[in-house]
């Protein structure tokens, strides 16, 4: 199973410790995410440390107060390295007031240019903004390979499931109770579209509830979309798999 977005600089656990409960559990690849220059750093020296971590480089909207292109250029330099594979996570988010709408959009649209100019994915993430998220990948993403991260938009699946292009990944709150059309949803995204995540230390699965979450628990979500989906696990992890290696493409 591929957990593929996570914040080990996050978690508590060290990285080494983190990385072996992950593989202990099943975990072949991990894809750690940065959201400003000091993560982005710490989530390289990760990749640079394990043969089996990436990461994804990206000013998370909430930090784009202000933005200016010298911020996208560090990012650019960032992102060159070998062992990066995606821009992200940007995006924009309207439930914090961190940054005005305005900066956002001017980073988000930043990022997919340098994910277009890099050969890159683009990592999406968006909190109350559904309609002005989706109307900018349409506009500027054409061509752009999109990770729709922690996946919310239930009553959008269509409509994102329209763009050949586009991923759809679920975190841990798939699983929750309350979550059913969320679930509804995952069954409605081919298995060559599907990605599986953590968003560690964020958004543990019903049965870790509680307690912060690990890139280990990836393989727990898994499980539970693979017996929502009526698949066997070991098919479902072979899919993910595919998946995440034609988005990501290592």
């Amino acid at each position: 199973m591929i957990d593929t977005h996570t914040h080990l600089d996050s978690c508590e656990p060290p990285n080494a410790e983190l990385v072996a409960a992950a593989r202990a559990a099943g975990v072949t690849r991990i894809v750690t995410v940065g959201g400003d220059l000091e993560s982005s750093r710490a989530a390289l020296a990760a990749a640079e440390q394990f043969d089996d971590v990436y990461f994804a480089t990206a000013i998370h909207p909430n930090y784009t107060r202000d933005f200016v292109d010298t911020d996208i250029d560090a990012i650019r330099e960032l992102a060159r390295h070998p062992r990066c594979v995606a821009i992200g996570e940007t995006g924009l988010d309207y439930f914090h007031d961190d940054a005005s709408h305005e900066d956002q959009k001017r980073a988000f649209i930043a990022h997919i240019e340098l994910a277009r100019e890099l050969g890159k994915p683009v990592m999406i993430h968006t909190r109350d903004a559904d309609d002005d998220t989706l109307a900018i990948l349409d506009e500027h993403a054409v061509g752009v390979k999109v990770i729709l991260h922690c996946f919310s938009m239930a009553d959008r699946i269509d409509e994102c499931l329209a763009h050949d292009g586009w991923w759809i990944s679920f975190a841990g709150n798939v699983t929750y109770p309350r979550n059913a059309p969320l679930r509804d949803a995952a069954l409605k995204v081919p298995a060559e579209r599907l990605l599986v995540e953590t968003d560690a230390p964020y958004l543990s699965p019903q049965a870790q509830r509680g307690r912060p979450n690990v890139t280990a628990n990836v393989v727990i979500t898994a499980a539970a979309l693979a017996v929502e989906r009526r698949v066997p696990y070991d098919r479902f992890e072979h899919d993910e798999q595919l998946a995440a290696a034609a988005v990501f493409g290592w």
